[in-house]
């Protein structure tokens, strides 16, 4: 019987620590029981972490994964960002006036 036991602790030692963690507060004492319980376990653990990816899958597919606030198909006066090409071409938020940005303005 004691034999029994020590092969069940070493067992256990040896499983990964989320099996580990499910089957050790069990202390199942019965080899063939323990290792039956640890595939149950184990064969589980990858059925949710499959479920889990499949989930995350199917959800980046819905929801398009894609730049939000990109500049693709629009043109340049339709704005579609903040930063300006080649000189100050917009208008002062403050004044409203052109020429000048509205940290410049006068």
């Amino acid at each position: 019987m004691e034999a029994e036991e020590d092969k069940c602790v070493k067992f256990e030692n040896g499983l990964r620590p989320d099996i580990k963690q499910l089957i050790g507060f069990s202390e199942i004492r019965n080899f063939p029981m323990l290792v039956n319980k640890s595939r149950i376990c184990d064969k589980d653990s990858k059925a949710k972490a499959n479920y889990y990816k499949a989930a995350n899958e199917k959800r980046g597919k819905d929801f398009g994964r894609g730049k939000l606030y990109g500049r693709e198909g629009k043109k340049p006066d339709e704005g579609g960002g903040s930063g300006v090409k080649g000189g100050v071409d917009r208008n002062c938020f403050k004044c409203g006036l052109s020429g000048h940005r509205f940290f410049e303005c006068p």
